[in-house]
């Protein structure tokens, strides 16, 4: 019994990474911005999340897009792990959801780039192509939760961004 758990677990992982990215692909493919910085990272970017997914280590995945030239952050893009494990079998990615948001968000200015930043438990595993981050300043921004967007069997992701008041 044991076993299944940790394979419906290890798939959880899997599909719950999977669907980040993807979104993280349309938000950045959908506001305009340039998708080969994604691309290139997609294997560490995977990596790491797998990882601290399946330790349970993930508090959040953060996407920021930004002015290069001044460092000001333009949106923001959370997405929040919420770890209620319950095995019900049960799984879904709330695409059209999020594509209304990204388009409500509105297109980056042409000149934005993006980061993509994983905030972590203290004590959480290494992983090679991660280190130490720190979060722009989201003064004179507002939240708009969206709700739960993936969830496989309990293990799930709830988005939400930053714009402009």
């Amino acid at each position: 019994m044991t076993s299944t758990t940790v394979n419906t677990y290890t798939h959880s992982v899997t599909y719950v990474a999977d669907n980040i990215l993807k979104s993280l692909k349309d938000i950045v493919r959908m506001s305009g911005l340039n998708l080969n910085k994604l691309v290139t990272d997609w294997e560490t970017n995977m990596r790491a999340i797998k990882t601290w997914l399946d330790t349970q280590d993930l508090k959040k995945v953060i996407l920021e897009i930004f002015n290069p030239s001044t460092d000001e952050l333009i949106l923001r893009w959370d997405i929040d792990i919420d770890y209620g494990w319950s095995g019900d079998g049960s799984f879904w990615t709330d695409t059209e959801q999020l594509k209304y948001h990204i388009l409500k968000a509105g297109v980056a200015p042409s000149d934005a780039t993006y980061s993509i930043l994983l905030d972590t438990k203290p004590g959480r595993p290494d992983v090679i192509g991660w280190g130490p981050g720190s979060l722009r300043n989201t003064d004179g921004l507002v939240r708009h939760s969206l709700g739960s967007t993936i969830n496989h069997n309990g293990l799930g992701a709830s988005a939400a961004y930053w714009r402009r008041a």
